[in-house]
């Protein structure tokens, strides 16, 4: 099997799970469709509003880039991504576009960003201490800060597609090397989320609204989102 780095662009690991016109895929199309719902009715972006998207996909599909594919001011939104991102760029060119080094600070000043905002990207960043600086960094540029990643409780597992077994780390480690998929047991390549887990990376735990979103399903819906807004702009 590939290593999850060989693949030919950075981020086609990640939908090994849902091929192109599958089920799987009109789900997730579906899931992220409720994401964007969620982010406009929460954030609330005026026409005005800078916003940054870190961590977009440099595959082209109907399911990746959902922000960018549905927001009608795509020219207020600059995306960060770690590829050269040539299909990405080619399909929003109104998007300003940035590659970057994982896990470094964000290019730009304090309180540059209304909103920034990731999709299925803090669950990747390799470990909890880099997750806390990811969601620090966000903090630092905006006044409000949007994740959302998949939830580990929904009953399949996002990634891998197995069932049910991904409900705690042990038995999904062995599930993974049952169906030869060891390495998104691996920590550096996948971090399973709940809500739990999302609310310890915050340094004010209080000040940060965690829900579900995406497919709807109660304690078992596919997504979680994280929701903070600057104190001051209350």
């Amino acid at each position: 099997m590939d290593r999850l780095t060989d693949r030919q662009t950075v981020d086609g690991k990640y939908y090994q799970a849902a091929r192109r016109r599958s089920l799987a895929e009109r789900l997730v199309i579906r899931a992220r469709s409720e994401i964007y719902s969620d982010f406009m009715r929460i954030c609330g972006p005026s026409p005005a509003d800078a916003i940054l998207d870190v961590g977009v996909s440099d595959v082209v599909g109907e399911s990746p880039n959902l922000l960018e594919r549905m927001y009608p001011h795509r020219e207020r939104i600059t995306a960060l991504g770690l590829g050269s991102a040539e299909a990405f760029q080619a399909e929003f060119p109104e998007v300003q576009y940035r590659q970057v080094k994982p896990n470094s600070p964000l290019p730009f000043p304090d309180r540059s960003f209304a909103i920034a905002t990731s999709n299925a990207v803090l669950e990747h960043v390799g470990s909890v201490d880099n997750q806390r600086r990811f969601v620090a960094e966000l903090m630092r540029v905006a006044s409000q800060v949007f994740i959302t990643v998949p939830h580990r409780f929904f009953p399949v597992e996002h990634h891998t597609a197995i069932p049910l077994l991904h409900y705690s780390d042990s038995s999904f480690a062995a599930a993974c090397r049952l169906f030869g998929k060891a390495e998104w047991a691996e920590q550096r390549n996948l971090i399973l989320m709940s809500r739990d887990r999302l609310r310890r990376l915050w340094p004010e735990k209080n000040a940060v609204t965690i829900g579900f979103t995406g497919i709807r399903l109660g304690p078992f819906s596919s997504n979680l989102y994280a929701h903070w807004r600057r104190a001051a702009e209350r």
